[in-house]
């Protein structure tokens, strides 16, 4: 392909691209949103694996490579449940970060002959920038992982000056960078890679199961980027386009989480800047459960009713049990609508993704600030998984890690029954007092077993 043909084609995968973002903000135009991405993709990988500077014995490594991957991201696809989509997207987020390191590292192997004394110190400075980005991403990236598969503690690690540790990194960072524009040699880009390997693992495990959402939707922005760096590096128009479309999309969407939190963002991203230190607050009462045949009754003798998904719905695989269990109630004249809290589950829109395969209507799932004011006025309130996200002490403890996080008000309802597998705390593990209120009961066992029990006993 010629430079022009390349070009145009470029253009054409960044206006699909852009165009994918628009549609992806309606649930109706999402489908058709995600086809403009896959086709702004595809004109994007057979333009740069056609054009110039690519050819001869390079296709002989080139094109085996891409059937790997592409074998591979589609047998992930195919087996990936919706319960593992945000460890997925945490794992992928690492693929970007360290790919930047390396091109960074190759970069920084072939030199700059041929270039002006201007362009080796944009260049190099791209270089450091690149590695830096892209070293963050790939640690932070795997921490994130671990802790939404669950194999590290969901927990936040906080160390001792942890702050000043961040901060000294930095220090320490910017001035390898000084060294390496002064060719005092290649060990400082590595020396510092190194050292944003441990900053990323260190700013995420220092962030709590609570404000996870945020990470992932950080750490997208993180891999754009690197990306846009990456690009810098490569002389390629696309990356640039395209990274620079990831990193402010993902920043602007973390920003807009952290506003519906009540959280700073530049706390978040630091690992917890700040935060309650104080001893929580004790609970009085206790936990009263219930069974399927009670839960049925109160049911049938409910008008309006709410249900509020949570992780625990995804883990459960339960959303095709909650849309039958709603398309029954719904025929029987009861008004049935959903509650959304922006961060519900561990993926930006998990929630809503999850009701829209199960096919449950648009119309009746309601986000936070749409619904939150109706449950004085709601009969029943099924909370099936979620803990932190309608947690009182959010807002009657101070000391509280999620002090001043907005949450779904479930217990201003007239009864509320929780689905939960046991007495736990959960993910984050933060007590909920919503457990122990007087108008809560506690429908313990798998959601999925448990509403089809419910189902048997509403025809």
């Amino acid at each position: 392909m010629s430079i022009g043909i390349v070009t145009a084609a470029y253009i054409a995968a960044s206006v699909l691209f852009i165009l994918a973002l628009g549609g992806l903000s309606n649930q109706e135009k999402a489908k058709r949103a995600v086809w403009y991405g896959i086709v702004g993709m595809a004109i994007a990988v057979i333009a740069t694996v056609f054009g110039p500077g690519v050819g001869g014995w390079s296709y002989a490594v080139l094109i085996p490579l891409l059937g790997i991957g592409a074998f591979l991201g589609m047998t992930v696809a195919q087996r990936v449940e919706m319960t593992e989509m945000p460890q997925l997207v945490a794992a992928l987020h690492s693929f970007v970060g360290l790919a930047a390191v390396f091109i960074g590292l190759n970069s920084d192997i072939v030199g700059t002959h041929g270039l002006s004394h201007a362009e080796i110190v944009i260049h190099e400075i791209e270089i450091f920038l690149g590695v830096f980005i892209g070293a963050i991403t790939f640690t932070g990236s795997i921490v994130a992982y671990g802790k939404l598969a669950g194999k590290l503690d969901g927990k936040a690690l906080v160390l001792p000056y942890r702050h000043g540790l961040n901060i000294a990194a930095l220090v320490i960072s910017f001035i390898l960078l000084i060294m390496y524009m002064n060719h005092a040699g290649s060990w400082t880009l590595y020396l510092m890679m190194f050292i944003a390997f441990a900053v990323g693992a260190h700013l995420v495990a220092a962030i709590g199961g609570a404000d996870m959402p945020v990470v992932v939707s950080m750490l997208n922005s993180y891999s754009g980027w690197a990306a846009a760096a990456t690009g810098f590096l490569l002389g390629n128009d696309l990356l640039i386009v395209t990274g620079a479309l990831v990193g402010s999309s993902g920043a602007i969407l973390s920003y807009i989480m952290c506003k519906a939190m009540n959280r700073s963002f530049i706390s978040v991203i630091l690992g917890g800047f700040g935060g309650a230190t104080g001893p929580a607050m004790e609970i009085d009462g206790e936990m009263v459960a219930t069974d399927v045949n009670t839960v049925a009754a109160q049911l049938q003798d409910a008008d309006s009713i709410v249900i509020v998904p949570g992780y625990g719905m995804a883990v459960a695989q339960a959303q095709q049990s909650v849309s039958e269990l709603t398309r029954r109630l719904r025929d029987k004249g009861k008004e049935v609508r959903f509650a959304i809290h922006p961060v519900a589950g561990r993926l930006p829109g998990h929630m809503n993704v999850l009701l829209a395969e199960a096919k449950v209507p648009y119309d009746i799932v309601l986000e936070m600030d749409e619904i939150n004011d109706d449950f004085p006025e709601t009969d029943m309130v099924i909370v099936i998984g979620s803990n932190d996200i309608v947690n009182p002490a959010a807002q009657e403890d101070p000391n509280s890690p999620i002090a001043g996080m907005p949450v779904l008000e479930v217990w201003k309802a007239k009864n509320v029954i929780v689905s939960k597998r046991g007495q736990g705390t959960g993910y984050s593990g933060i007590e909920n007092p919503l457990f122990f209120k007087e108008n809560t009961r506690m429908l313990y066992g798998d959601a999925k077993a448990s509403l089809d029990q419910l189902l048997q006993s509403i025809s």
